[in-house]
């Protein structure tokens, strides 16, 4: 192969994964659910033995986040996520209804393909090859270029951990030369059954155009709204332990925060005494002017970066104790490129009069993160539920984005793919699980005798004028001319017309009769 190019390569590379991986989908497809949580657990454990040093790896090849931080996602993704699920029922039969005589019977799709994003290379494949293995599948994964490495090392760590307990080979994959042509080859490859895409819009939208099902999810805006009623300082401190949570690369986490002109001088007070530096305009737009390209696209230079970073590179003094930075914001859309995604330790801040000019505020922004997450921090439960109409997936309540929208502290589902809904393009709206890499078969039994299903409901009504002696082609006619408004006087004049007309309705009546 050393005479065949990079992308030919990479490319013969992808076929031989996927049609490994489709033979390993099909053996494991007959475990027991016993054979399956013997895999969990081995695999579980080996991700936490090697969540630190895989999070060091990432940080390293990277630059993106905190070692620590990522090493807890790794954390989640195998332990915690195996206490979640290994009690899930994802073999056999899921559930039966003795009043209505269904069954439901799960059946694996079969090969899985992840593709991994850059923010997040380690425990996404952690949390992927959990799911798909606890539904019975078989997954192969196509890393980012600029963290094909880490990403190769998780594959190959859950790899080992599997088949050590008794999965089949090829049962996890991954491309060790990544390019669009390896990815767009196992994207369309007959032996791939279903794509979760997490990743930028464009790849999604590339997992969605594939032709064949696909579980992609959007970019994320979160708004944190601190209504007058919340604690503030929990508020804030929360808010800050979200947004640094790995240097913001959790795509719930929140982008602007907004505050109401009653709670307006305490919660800027509080962010101040927390850790955030609010900028100068001169220093906001220096800032912007780093942070986004071609408009308001994210560099990828300062994702999951610390705000010491960000400072330096854009010639502003900040404290040495600054967690992030905060730029005041007018307005949303062009002309303010903080009301867009942030991943990184930057926060957009916007006061306002009331929760009505909030909730406006709120949907607006959501407009550049459509369906995926936003907080409310509040001790008024209506003021939650006005809230809960607004379109984001998950409506988080007094807990961070970053923790909150991938369930560590909420009771949401642990997710490291976290849907979107119809209107942020994706084709689930909730926090993806092993639920949604299987197919549901329905047993149904029968419940009424077909042969007099119509003459035994006693809700259907209905009479056959055709056979009505007393109803001839003629009366057809003559109470179609009523209702018609045609007069018995204009009748008259033209009997020999109305009479060819009924003879030529008797003769179809007769004809649809079959005589």
């Amino acid at each position: 192969m050393e005479n065949f190019d990079f992308d030919l390569r990479s490319i013969q590379e992808a076929r031989d994964l996927a049609r490994c991986g489709e033979a390993a989908a099909k053996k494991i497809a007959g475990f027991t659910a016993e054979q399956i949580d013997t895999i969990l657990k081995s695999m579980s454990k080996a991700g936490e033995e090697h969540a630190l040093c895989l999070a060091e790896m990432a940080v390293e090849e990277t630059g993106f986040g905190k070692v620590m931080d990522k090493a807890y996602k790794n954390h989640a993704a195998s332990t915690l996520l195996y206490e979640e699920i290994k009690d899930m029922k994802t073999r056999g039969i899921l559930a039966e209804d003795t009043v209505n005589k269904t069954i439901d019977v799960a059946e694996p799709v079969g090969l899985v393909m992840g593709i991994v994003p850059s923010t997040n290379p380690t425990s996404t494949v952690f949390f992927k090859s959990m799911i798909a293995i606890k539904s019975g599948n078989a997954i192969v994964f196509s890393p980012h270029p600029s963290a094909a490495k880490c990403t190769l090392k998780a594959a190959e760590v859950m790899r080992d951990a599997a088949i050590a307990a008794g999965a089949p080979e090829g049962i996890i994959g991954c491309v060790s030369m990544p390019s669009m042509g390896s990815t767009n080859e196992l994207m369309k490859c007959k032996e791939v059954s279903v794509i979760i895409a997490t990743g930028g819009p464009g790849m999604v939208k590339a997992a969605y155009s594939a032709g064949k099902p696909a579980i992609g999810v959007g970019a994320g805006n979160s708004p944190a709204y601190i209504e007058k009623t919340a604690d503030v300082k929990q508020a804030v401190k929360t808010i800050l332990a979200s947004k640094t949570f790995d240097y913001g690369t959790i795509c719930a986490s929140e982008q602007s925060i907004i505050c109401e002109e009653s709670n307006h001088a305490e919660v800027v007070a509080e962010l101040k005494s927390q850790g955030g530096y609010f900028m100068t305009k001169e220093e906001t737009d220096k800032v912007c002017a780093l942070l986004f390209k071609n408009g308001h696209n994210m560099n990828a230079k300062f994702v999951g970066r610390s705000p010491q970073v960000i400072a330096q590179a854009a010639g502003i003094q900040i404290p040495e104790g600054a967690k992030v930075l905060i730029g005041k914001q007018e307005g949303v859309g062009e002309g303010y490129p903080l009301s867009y995604e942030k991943l990184t330790t930057v926060l957009g801040f916007y006061t306002v009069k009331n929760w009505e000019e909030a909730c406006g505020l709120s949907i607006r922004l959501l407009q550049n993160g459509i369906g995926h997450t936003m907080s409310i921090h509040t001790q008024d439960r209506d003021m939650v539920l006005k809230f809960a109409a607004k379109p984001a997936s998950r409506i988080l309540v007094n807990t961070g984005g970053s923790q909150g929208g991938t369930g560590i502290s909420t009771g949401l589902p642990i997710s490291f793919t976290l849907g979107c809904g119809t209107c942020g393009g994706s084709s689930v709206s909730e926090n993806v699980s092993p639920k949604h890499l299987l197919n549901v078969k329905k047993v149904a039994f029968g419940m009424k005798d077909c042969s007099t299903i119509a003459a035994d409901d006693p809700t259907f009504t209905w009479k056959d004028k055709t056979q009505d002696a007393s109803f001839s082609p003629a009366d057809f006619v003559a109470s179609f001319d009523k209702k018609e408004g045609v007069t018995s006087s204009a009748c008259q004049g033209g009997n020999d017309d109305n009479e060819k007309l009924a003879a030529l309705v008797k003769e179809i009546v007769l004809a649809m009769k079959g005589q």
